[in-house]
């Protein structure tokens, strides 16, 4: 890095030096193929993606906040559902199409100019081009959950900056078949952007299972519109997915200082003092006695006691956010072990052939969860025994029964709880004082510089989903 460093202020300082008019005819923005090594952008990508899925910031994620996991005591904005004033979405918005999908594409550009001789790197040239397309697919999923319809087909074209937003329904469509391609084409035994990939490093068969598992997530998705489509990517996936947490998809924060997870520079370098748990999950967790609370939430005069959702009130009154969430080399985490065990345990409840039971996957997402959180298996046991646990025995539909315990596992993970809370309409949420339960949001509402400057396409877009607010459901949401 040093070395880099010190050739990048030779090169500045040259440049400063002598100024020539060839100069402006270099393109700065947009380096030659070869200039920038495509792992570099690769990782840049990577890097954005978790930045924006893992941060806390309030100026643009603010789902833990919609998933009732957290709340604010002073500024409660955004836990009153306010994302206009700080223009949350067009934040989300911009880092997703320009500072992820742009440099994935970049990348792909990079590498598709690359020219590989020996074998090996052909084989690596190719299982490059599969992991790109895999987070881009990622990212695409990511964007339909938040917003709905969204550009796609016309999405990334600095020739068209008005793009036109396609269908989200055949946006999933779409993406199921780009996964299909994907996973054919990963040669599991090759290399790809080695130690560039800051997630799995270049293991292609760790790349497989993150594949067949996002296939897993997205046809599970599509369960409530497409019951056909849905069994057959579930079925076609369940054997490739993730077989325990070493298959995680994850980010390794550093201790020091740049490259620290986001969360400790939202609650300790921000010096922020406002987000509190939210008695939504707290209250939840302390009638099940869930082993999780003490990795969760600090203790309080004895007790776990969440803040009132939206209602604000004094730090010092509620538990505070657990300890574990103040440590700078906490990891980020886009897809987990349990939560595929909980996807499996949903794809079992709805007759689907997943190799198991909805019972043997449901046990087996709530252990991985304790013992990951730093829990027992006997921990793990003894909650599973529990009447209100237990899945025979548990109150309510698997709706319910899975919904609840893969939320309870989704804690610190804002934006997948809000997500599978909307597909499994539980556990209760707690309206904000003054609202309605009809009032909490199931989508973000459009950026606001896309009605402005895209303003057809935005209105064609939003009459397509019925209106552009924050209650008008996606095209999965149908219960």
């Amino acid at each position: 890095m040093k070395k880099i460093l010190s050739l990048l202020i030779v090169a500045a300082l040259a440049a400063s030096c002598e100024r020539d008019l060839q100069d402006l005819n270099t393109d700065k923005k947009h380096p030659s193929a070869g200039t920038v090594p495509s792992g570099t952008v690769f990782a840049a990508a990577e890097t954005n993606l978790f930045e924006q899925m893992v941060n806390t910031s309030v100026n643009r994620n603010v789902f833990r906040l919609f998933a009732q996991q957290w709340t604010e005591t002073t500024y409660t904005d955004e836990s009153n559902y306010n994302i206009v004033n700080r223009k949350i979405p067009d934040a989300v918005w911009f880092q997703l199409y320009i500072r992820v999908l742009n440099n994935l594409k970049e990348a792909k550009a990079l590498v598709t100019a690359e020219k590989p001789i020996a074998p090996d790197e052909v084989v690596a040239k190719a299982n490059k081009i599969q992991v790109i397309e895999l987070l881009t697919i990622y990212t695409y999923q990511v964007l339909v959950d938040t917003y709905g319809n969204v550009p796609y087909s016309e999405a990334t074209n600095p020739d068209n900056v008005l793009p036109k937003y396609d269908d989200a329904k055949t946006i999933y469509q779409d993406l199921a078949k780009r996964l299909d391609a994907a996973i054919a084409g990963i040669k599991a035994d090759g290399g790809s952007f080695g130690s560039a990939d800051l997630i799995y490093q270049g293991d292609m068969t760790k790349w497989a299972k993150f594949a067949n598992s996002l296939k897993l997530k997205i046809g599970l998705t599509l369960s409530d519109v497409d019951p056909a489509t849905a069994k057959s990517m579930v079925e076609a996936a369940a054997a490739g997915v993730f077989s325990s947490d070493a298959d995680n998809t994850r980010l390794r924060y550093s201790a020091s200082m740049p490259n620290t997870n986001p969360v400790w520079l939202d609650l300790v370098q921000s010096q922020r003092h406002d987000f509190v748990p939210a008695n939504t999950v707290v209250d939840l967790m302390n009638q099940l006695a869930d082993p999780r609370r003490k990795a969760y939430f600090t203790l309080l005069n004895g007790k776990y006691v969440g803040g009132a959702y939206a209602a604000g009130g004094n730090y010092t009154n509620f538990s505070q956010v657990g300890d574990i969430f103040f440590t700078p080399s906490l990891e980020g985490v886009l897809m987990d072990y349990s939560e595929v065990c909980f996807g499996l345990a949903e794809g079992a409840a709805r007759g689907f052939n997943v190799g198991g039971t909805a019972e043997s996957f449901y046990n087996k997402g709530i252990t991985a969860s304790i013992t990951y959180w730093g829990g027992t298996v006997d921990d793990a046991s003894a909650y599973l025994a529990t009447p209100d646990v237990a899945y025979a025995t548990a109150k309510g539909t698997f709706r319910q029964v899975i919904g609840t315990q893969k939320y309870i596992a989704l804690y610190n993970r804002g934006f997948e709880a809000w997500t599978e809370w909307r597909r499994f309409d539980f556990p209760t949420f707690n309206p904000p004082p003054g609202m309605t339960y009809a009032d909490i949001p199931v989508r973000f509402t459009y950026p606001i510089g896309e009605q402005t400057l895209n303003n057809a396409n935005w209105q064609a877009a939003s009459n397509a989903i019925g209106s552009d607010k924050v209650t008008s459901k996606l095209f999965w949401d149908k219960n």
